[in-house]
């Protein structure tokens, strides 16, 4: 591992308690469960996450990418009522994850200079690392089920 990258990652790992113990994490959360209360709640968030993250850059999340993209998937299928195979509590991680990504006063802003983004990874990564079995159990639907509805 090269020096620079060494170092952003020891730095990256530095911030994660900070991030999850956050009052924007807090709030994410709460948030969250409101939108999976309301009524268009998710088609809100679902447009506000998809623009956001197609302005993101990729290298910041890594690994997570692919699933940060899944999420956005899994919660537009299951606003549109294609998809129910995922827990409460599973979609409740997603939707925080996801609200905490819109947010652009979240604990570090989005406009910060190199770590604007570190929050919203260390966010992505620990929801990922909750909501994993269900994310990868949508891609599997998502090639099977939806190809195969019958």
């Amino acid at each position: 591992m090269k020096k620079t990258e060494k170092k952003a990652s020891e730095r990256h790992r530095s911030y994660k308690k900070p991030v999850l113990s956050s009052e924007a994490f807090a709030r994410a959360r709460r948030e969250a469960k409101l939108r999976l209360v309301g009524s268009g709640g998710l088609r809100s968030l679902f447009g506000q996450a998809a623009k956001k993250v197609a302005s993101l850059p990729r290298q910041r999340f890594k690994e997570n990418w692919l699933y940060l993209q899944t999420m956005l998937r899994l919660i537009g299928a299951y606003e549109r009522g294609q998809y129910k195979q995922v827990s409460n509590d599973e979609l409740l991680w997603i939707v925080a994850a996801l609200n905490y990504l819109v947010d652009p006063y979240d604990l570090i802003p989005d406009l910060t200079p190199v770590l604007g983004f570190v929050d919203d990874a260390i966010v992505v990564e620990f929801v990922v690392d909750k909501t994993r079995q269900s994310l990868d159990d949508f891609m599997v639907w998502e090639t099977i089920g939806v190809s195969n509805p019958g």
